[in-house]
């Protein structure tokens, strides 16, 4: 998770969220080099689980703009102690708060409110035809989402279980 230190006066705030000397000064390896936006019109719209095999894995910088979302991230590195685990994040539009997904992670969200924006800073360009996943109901994953999704694309429904 990246918490920024907002700098407040009669305005507001402002805050930076990505410095790349920051985050070289903390280990990590992470240049924006492609921004997207996910406008999500109903609450409970589900996103997921997406990844990208290397060549092609791509590291996020993740922040919501509007709204909130339940945010979810799973470990794919096999030599990691983590492999196949999970862990989720709530975010909201305060703009301190940005979660940092590394490549070899599988990322996914659910809506918590209706018109939730979400960035994304992408480390690699995304390649077409290279998006996997998995599905968002696994049972060998249990991922323990806050509601079902009411809203679905039929691609995300189709991913495969997680065989790790």
């Amino acid at each position: 998770m990246v918490e920024a230190e907002p700098h407040r006066d009669e305005r507001g705030h402002f805050a930076r969220l990505y410095s790349a000397d920051e985050f070289q000064a903390a280990g990590i390896d992470f240049t924006p080099v492609q921004i997207n936006v996910s406008h999500n019109t109903h609450t409970h719209t589900l996103r997921g689980m997406h990844y990208q095999d290397p060549p092609h894995a791509e590291a996020k910088l993740v922040q919501v703009v509007r709204g909130a979302v339940y945010d979810v991230v799973v470990d794919l590195n096999r030599d990691s102690s983590s492999y196949g685990r999970w862990q989720g994040f709530t975010l909201k539009d305060d703009g301190l708060r940005a979660l940092f997904i590394p490549e070899g992670c599988a990322h996914g969200f659910l809506t918590l409110t209706p018109n939730t924006d979400i960035m994304y800073g992408m480390g690699r360009m995304n390649v077409p035809g290279h998006t996997k996943g998995y599905r968002w109901d696994d049972r060998r994953l249990k991922i323990s989402w806050p509601a079902a999704p009411a809203v679905i694309s039929a691609a995300d429904r189709q991913w495969p279980d997680f065989t790790g």
